[in-house]
């Protein structure tokens, strides 16, 4: 197969629809007549960014709903909120499904109205160019490897939000940005990573272990999913699989942190 005249250690099937080399998926540009390379399409900033292909990001919205109803109904019912909460001996007495619950769960209207800005902002960068089966994959092993972190280091506090899985999101636009030779500081990802480890280390009610847990776990899945992509045509089985077995591996380890 051929190789992507840019990148000579990935194999591809497209070619530039124009001068007919070979081209890898962060090479190409779409047009109205193909894929176009950055030498012939003549716009190499688009060839850089974090979405390369128009793909609606209908996971994002659909994730910031379910967090929009999950917080409604909990005001709702108040009740809802100490049944649904990451608390380590709930789950060590078997309420396994908090370390998921608790993702979704805000109960103050700047705490949620905060989260769901980013998820937007991060949504609307990442999915495009992850595509949906495999960004809600990166979201949720965030999301379980932040509850892993809690049940580690702060079983016995209440854990409630959105951030850690997030935070996984933020890491995963730092590694997706460097595999394509965008520069973290002047995309302002780092000025906006190194604000946000910094609040979380200074202010008071943050669950510190999940939102580095969260990063952490996005750092990493985001690297191995980006390697396959690299690897193979048709990664998506192999990336959401990869994600999966993560997910559930933390929460094996939270289960067994706290029995």
């Amino acid at each position: 197969m051929a190789t992507c005249y840019r990148h000579p250690n990935r194999e591809t099937g497209v070619s530039c629809s124009n001068c007919g080399k070979p081209i890898c998926p962060d090479c190409m540009t779409p047009t109205p007549v193909g894929m176009r390379c950055p030498d012939c399409s003549k716009q190499r900033t688009e060839t850089r960014s974090l979405s390369s292909l128009a793909v609606d990001p209908i996971a994002t919205y659909v994730l910031i709903a379910i967090n929009v109803a999950v917080f409604i109904g909990v005001r709702s019912s108040p009740r809802a909120y100490v049944d649904l909460v990451l608390f380590g001996p709930a789950v060590g007495n078997g309420d396994w499904y908090r370390l998921i619950t608790a993702g979704f769960l805000h109960t103050e209207f700047w705490h949620i109205g905060m989260n769901m800005l980013a998820l937007f902002w991060l949504g609307r960068m990442i999915e495009p160019a992850l595509g949906h089966a495999r960004f809600v994959g990166v979201y949720m092993a965030s999301l379980l490897t932040g509850s892993l972190a809690v049940m580690l280091f702060s079983p016995d506090a209440a854990t409630l939000g959105a951030s850690g899985a997030i935070y996984g999101l933020l890491g995963a636009a730092v590694v997706m940005a460097r595999n394509r030779q965008v520069d973290l500081m002047q995309s302002g990802l780092i000025p906006i990573l190194v604000l946000n480890v910094v609040l979380t280390l200074v202010w008071s009610d943050i669950s510190v272990a999940g939102h580095f847990g969260g990063l952490i776990g996005g750092f990493v899945v985001t690297y191995v999913v980006e390697e396959l992509a690299r690897r193979r045509r048709n990664s998506v089985v192999p990336a959401v699989a990869f994600c999966a077995v993560i997910g559930v591996a933390a929460i094996i380890g939270s289960v067994v942190a706290v029995s």
